[in-house]
């Protein structure tokens, strides 16, 4: 399993070294991502590449402005697969959902 991999002090840099922003922009990331998975799953079972690679660069987003690099980079390589029409990401996406289940346990 990939490591969530975070940079806390990366992440509180970007909300101006305010533990509240960061606590907020935690939840908004948490609820954003939870949205991100469950697009990227009903674009699979819609057999929709486009779909899978515009929500994976949504979550690719949210991570990289948190500092949440293992999230990131599977969210890329979910991107790249749906860019090259290529749906054979179910690995993948089972370790984003692990990943995304400790960031709602962990972040603070």
């Amino acid at each position: 399993m990939v490591d969530l991999e975070w940079d806390r002090d990366f992440a509180l840099e970007q909300a101006a070294d305010d533990e509240e922003v960061l606590a907020e922009l935690i939840d908004l990331f948490n609820t954003s991502a939870a949205s991100d998975l469950e697009k990227i799953n009903e674009a699979l079972d819609d057999a929709d590449p486009e779909g899978v690679m515009k929500a994976a660069h949504s979550l690719k987003g949210a991570a990289a402005s948190l500092g949440i690099e293992g999230v990131r980079a599977i969210a890329y390589e979910i991107e790249r697969a749906g860019r090259e029409g290529s749906l054979e990401i179910g690995d993948w996406v089972a370790e984003l959902e692990e990943l995304l289940e400790v960031a709602a346990e962990e972040l603070e």
